[in-house]
């Protein structure tokens, strides 16, 4: 197995793929201002069939070794009030609801993407890159890559790292070039293996990406990035350096992830359509000064 970046190479990402100042002083978007106007109409014009698949996984309420912080589901009312009510509370962040990250989740060196000082995010909220900045949504084309069929299997196992070999094998064969301002969904075919062998510590080992595909990332444009995982492979395989793909992505170039996504039944439509490109709808809750959001991105055909 090749060597990942080293520590010192990680700390070099943050300089040559930074994209503080790019979109302005005060940008709260990052890379998804590489979505225009153009690329969501091209996007909408991909809708040929109408199927539509769910990319989120049910939110999940009893605990596990991979969800050590379950949602809590009460409820409030039922047939003895006559109406039924109920109340959720959700931990976002972790390693089993599909959430998306805001910009503000991940510091570095005291300091946020665009140069904010982390003590923005503060007691009461994140004062800066909070998730409600993306109360109007993402739509872009979004491109299935399929890490785990690129290794000629369904599911990759844990702890096993995805290289830009890897990656680029996905795009040939399912005859898509991941392009400026699209939506890249990697799939390592996680909740395919949790079915077969039970669940995992996953805080110890996932399937994901090596570091060094984030010069891949930043030169190809990608807008956001979501995963069945969290993006990173775990352990990273870097000394001192937990998630360099959340640390590098988040703060110096400003894409935004999507982790703990449900893959597979995406996959299995690409594969029925004969095509890895779709209209990607994503609307995360307006959760004023969020760190987070759970979330549910769907797929049009």
């Amino acid at each position: 197995m090749r060597p990942p970046p080293t520590p010192d190479e990680i700390l070099a990402y943050h300089r040559t793929l930074s994209n503080w100042g790019r979109w302005g002083a005060h940008d709260q978007f990052g890379t998804l201002n590489l979505i225009t106007p153009e690329k969501r109409v091209a996007a909408a014009r991909l809708v040929r069939s109408g199927r539509t698949v769910s990319c989120a996984r049910p939110l999940p309420t009893v605990p596990s070794p991979d969800n050590t912080q379950p949602v809590v589901h009460l409820m409030t009312a039922t047939a003895t009030e006559g109406y039924g009510g109920d109340y959720f509370a959700i931990a976002p962040h972790g390693y089993s609801t599909s959430h998306i990250d805001a910009l503000c989740h991940i510091f570095h060196d005291g300091r946020l993407y665009n140069g904010y000082p982390a003590e923005r995010v503060t007691a009461h909220g994140a004062l800066e890159l909070g998730i409600d900045a993306l109360r109007d949504g993402i739509l872009s084309r979004g491109v299935l890559l399929d890490a785990a069929g690129a290794r000629g299997t369904d599911a990759l196992e844990p702890g096993e790292p995805i290289f830009v070999d890897d990656l680029e094998r996905a795009e040939e064969s399912a005859g898509v070039c991941v392009a400026e301002g699209d939506v890249v969904l990697l799939h390592t075919g996680r909740w395919r293996h949790r079915a077969r062998h039970g669940a995992w510590k996953a805080h110890e080992r996932l399937a994901g990406l090596d570091a060094s595909c984030l010069p891949w990332l930043h030169a190809r444009g990608v807008a956001a990035l979501g995963c069945d995982g969290v993006s990173d492979v775990l352990p990273s395989r870097i000394d001192d350096v937990r998630l360099p793909v959340h640390s590098v992505a988040l703060v110096a170039m400003g894409l935004h992830l999507l982790d703990n996504l449900e893959l597979g039944r995406l996959a299995d439509a690409c594969a029925a359509e004969a095509r890895w490109e779709f209209l990607l709808a994503i609307a995360p809750l307006v959760l004023e000064r969020g760190t987070a959001s759970p979330v549910n991105p769907i797929a049009t055909f």
